[in-house]
C-alpha cells in the first residue's frame, strides 16, 4: 500500500464506523434490549472484525482477491453459501423469548 492510499482508507475507516448500517443497528437493538454491559462482547466482536478488515484491506488482501479468478470465485460460493445458511436460520426461527437474560449468540 502506498501512503498516498492511507487518507482514503482512513476515511472510509470513518464513515463506515459511524453510519447506521446493520452492525450499528444490531448493536442499537442489543443495548436496548439488553443494556449496555450485556452488549460489551458484541460491540467487541464488531470493533475488532472492523478493524481486522481494514488491516487486511490495507495490505492489499483485496487486490489480491480481485487479481486471482479462481480465488474470487471461491469466495462468491463460500458467501453464497453463508448468506443462504443465515437466510434458513432465520426463516426457521422461532423468534425472540420473552425475557431473554443475555444476548443470542
Amino acid at each position: 500500500m502506498t501512503l498516498s492510499l492511507l487518507p482514503g482508507l482512513a476515511l472510509f475507516a470513518a464513515v463506515t464506523s459511524i453510519t447506521p448500517g446493520p452492525n450499528n443497528i444490531m448493536l442499537m437493538a442489543s443495548g436496548a434490549n439488553f443494556g449496555f454491559r450485556r452488549t460489551l462482547p458484541h460491540i467487541a466482536g464488531v470493533s475488532v472484525g472492523f478493524g481486522l478488515m481494514n488491516v487486511l484491506v490495507g495490505l492489499g488482501l483485496g487486490s489480491l482477491i480481485s487479481e486471482s479468478p479462481a480465488l474470487h470465485g471461491a469466495l462468491q460460493v463460500v458467501g453464497t453459501l453463508y448468506l443462504l445458511y443465515l437466510a434458513y436460520r432465520f426463516a426457521t426461527a422461532q423468534g425472540w423469548a420473552a425475557k431473554a437474560r443475555r444476548p443470542v449468540r
